[in-house]
């Protein structure tokens, strides 16, 4: 086992503080990391405080990752010592069930998240970016395009792909209308994505407040769902809508902004069940969806997409040390519009 530094919360709701912990002996398929930058998810503190009741203590949260490989395995022949990579979300997944699919396999069974799950065959946990240093194998590994910085192209490796792979699902481009709801980690991604691959967009927030911002991001338009005009304005509207915010919402007026056949997708992902009259969708033959980051393909074309277009999220970059008050910001909507963590501050 190697040896680690990181930060750990002991129990949920714990504060986040200094922690040592072994990380495995990497195999002949396996790729170290030299973890430089970690961005800050939401899902860190909905899994920092057991929110989807699946958490594993101690937790290192981090699953938007970018480094520089500093070792490989013998059986390695896509990296070598000094590239430039990321990882995302998961770190192996199913490899033996008949029905395993490479294009989906975050939605198959076996699926190991990079942390708050455990290492395949064994009682070691999986421990996340906010750390030195990680072991992974080839092929959950993906590669960062040189013309993005390491810093502003972490939150790709989550925020990134959790907003290309439904605009790609659902065929956002010219022609199409699109919504992003909420204008925070995950929203500033989709609308930048949106607007490159040449769809319409609108920004559905509570308020003003960010609209300069949305616009500069790409958005052609933009409103506050705190003015009841906005769904009467914009009542059948959009060929699809997606949901980032985690909060309780109105999900029957949010459906009534779509077309006939429109689909409005969930990433953000409420602890409470989703209140919903059956009438919001009969009428006009309107799906409500979910989505979930992607496969390891599309987070690579996900980021040669970004790379090709110089599209990175818009950061604030912070020390480990102040990573517990990064998390109450983030709840307060604080931020713009990721945190992420340098890790050389460790």
């Amino acid at each position: 086992m190697a040896i680690a530094k990181g930060y750990a919360a002991a129990t949920a709701s714990a504060p986040l503080t200094p922690f040592t912990f072994d990380r495995r002996e990497p195999n002949d398929d396996d790729v170290v990391i030299a973890i430089k930058h970690c961005g800050v998810c939401h899902s860190d503190i909905h899994m920092v405080d057991n929110g989807w009741g699946q958490s594993v203590y101690p937790i290192v949260p981090g699953h938007e990752i970018t480094g520089v490989v500093t070792a490989v395995g013998s059986k390695v022949s896509r990296f070598k010592e000094g590239d430039r990579v990321g990882v995302g979300c998961f770190v192996d997944s199913c490899t033996t069930c008949a029905a395993r699919d490479l294009d989906r396999e975050q939605y198959m069974p076996g699926l190991v998240l990079t942390y708050s799950g455990f290492e395949p065959g064994s009682d070691l946990p999986t421990y996340g970016g906010y750390s030195d240093h990680m072991v992974v194998k080839e092929g959950y590994v993906l590669s960062i395009p040189d013309n993005l910085a390491l810093d502003a192209a972490a939150p790709l490796l989550c925020a990134g792909i959790t907003l290309y792979s439904p605009l790609r699902h659902w065929n956002a481009g010219p022609g199409k209308s699109v919504a992003i709801v909420g204008l925070g980690g995950l929203g500033h991604m989709g609308v930048k994505l949106a607007h490159a691959l040449g769809a319409e967009v609108t920004v559905l927030s509570q308020t003003l407040s960010k609209q300069e911002d949305g616009l500069k991001m790409g958005a052609d338009h933009y409103h506050a769902t705190s003015d009841p005009k906005t769904f009467e304005t914009l009542a059948g509207t959009f060929d699809l809508i997606i949901c980032t915010v985690s909060a309780g919402i109105d999900w029957g007026a949010y459906l009534s902004l779509l077309k006939v056949d429109g689909t409005m997708v969930l990433v953000g992902a409420p602890e409470e069940p989703v209140p919903l009259n059956a009438f919001a969708l009969i009428p006009g033959r309107r799906t409500l969806a979910g989505s979930m980051i992607g496969s390891i393909k599309e987070t690579q074309e996900m980021l040669d997409f970004c790379g090709e277009h110089g599209i990175v999220a818009d950061i604030e970059t912070i020390a480990i040390d102040q990573i517990n008050d990064a998390y109450k910001r983030m709840q307060k909507s604080d931020v713009r519009y990721r945190f992420v963590i340098d890790m050389s501050t460790l």
